[in-house]
């Protein structure tokens, strides 16, 4: 298989593992960022916990593959993401942690106080992640302030603080929202009665404010300053990225939509999927919109990748120095090998985590809960 088509799937592949992370552990995500505002009572929070329960973890399978695959086919991304994010990413793993201790631990103890505050270290667990994504991709379609020197050894020059800017924050507000609209229409399938009802308003909502956020941020994409390669060497061939003269022009990350055409399907699928997510959670149809949910989610993370391409990290200090998907990936023979464990092993997690939803599907009452107080979380 040719080396420049090999960069091309793995690309396309990590993408898929993101958006799987997305629309999987997002609603996790989305269902913790929802625990205070939508159960009011202890029993309705552990009906929202009992229907992520069984397979929170699972889910996160995929964000550990991401990240090992990241780590696989683009290494230098991986070394200069976790020194110039890595407070930011400090703060995922940490509010992480709460989710494992918060499922196991919470309603061991009858104590309220107890439990509330497990609740809100549940709601940590699931809000922080979504918002910090957010802000990441924000600043990758900023720049990120790092050099190379001339032995790819990358100096991050920004802090932690800078990355929280005006637009990476939207961008963040996005990320949450648009997770916490996913969770709502995941209840909707799953629960009943009141917790149902406030899923499906919460939903509604949540999918109109996602897509008028959306939009203002493609609004001020418009209006940034994007980055263009001018030149670069073979970009089938083994490259470097301090090969290659990239110049900022003014919104340059829409060229590619001009260049090519059937990417606008990225943001019509977002806006579509967001307003059939409202319309038919209105309807009362949870299942239906749990699909137009997970389009919505993969069109704004394709409407983001798309505009990047073919840039994985941008560079504002040095811009020719900037990471592309051409010239930071690992050997031919190492893509070639990891092509095919994908093609093995991808199916695998999709199928025993088809089972184990078709294993322990069905909504979830108070009642049920009520009837088997020590045998759930």
């Amino acid at each position: 298989m040719e080396y420049e088509l090999l960069k091309i799937i793995w690309w396309v592949l990590i993408g898929v593992l993101l958006i799987g992370f997305a629309v999987t552990d997002g609603f996790d995500m989305g269902v913790g960022a929802l625990l205070k505002v939508i159960g009011k009572t202890d029993t309705e929070r552990r009906v929202m916990m009992n229907t992520i329960g069984p397979h929170w973890d699972g889910n996160q399978v995929w964000f550990i593959t991401a990240g090992g695959a990241i780590f696989a086919a683009w290494p230098v991304v991986y070394a200069v993401a976790f020194s110039g994010f890595y407070w930011a990413l400090l703060l995922v793993l940490f509010a992480m942690f709460f989710r494992p201790v918060g499922f196991e631990y919470r309603s061991k103890v009858q104590d309220p106080r107890w439990r509330n505050a497990w609740d809100w270290g549940l709601t940590v667990g699931g809000a922080v992640p979504a918002l910090v994504f957010g802000v990441a991709f924000g600043n990758l379609l900023l720049g990120v302030p790092f050099t190379l020197d001339e032995f790819m050894r990358s100096t991050y020059t920004g802090s932690f603080w800078a990355l929280l800017n005006p637009f990476a924050l939207l961008c963040g507000v996005v990320s949450l929202l648009m997770l916490a609209m996913h969770g709502g229409t995941y209840l909707q399938m799953r629960t009943a009665g009141l917790v149902h009802e406030r899923a499906r308003r919460i939903s509604v909502l949540l999918a109109v404010v996602v897509a008028v956020a959306f939009a203002i941020g493609g609004f001020w994409v418009s209006q940034l300053d994007g980055y263009v390669i001018k030149a670069a060497s073979n970009l089938g061939g083994v490259t470097t990225p301090l090969q290659k003269s990239v110049a900022l022009q003014a919104a340059g990350w829409l060229d590619n939509y001009g260049r090519y055409p059937w990417m606008l399907i990225a943001p019509v699928m977002a806006f579509a999927g967001l307003a059939l997510t409202a319309v038919l959670s209105m309807a009362n149809r949870g299942a239906l919109a749990f699909i137009s949910s997970s389009f919505a989610v993969t069109g704004i993370i394709c409407t983001a990748g798309f505009s990047l391409f073919p840039f994985l990290m941008p560079s504002s200090t040095a811009p020719s120095q900037s990471l592309t998907m051409w010239d930071v990936t690992s050997s031919q023979l190492t893509l070639h090998i990891m092509f095919w464990v994908a093609m093995i092993f991808v199916p695998i997690i999709l199928s025993y985590t088809a089972w184990g939803y078709y294993k322990m599907w069905g909504r979830l009452t108070t009642d049920f809960i009520e009837d088997n107080q020590y045998s759930t979380y």
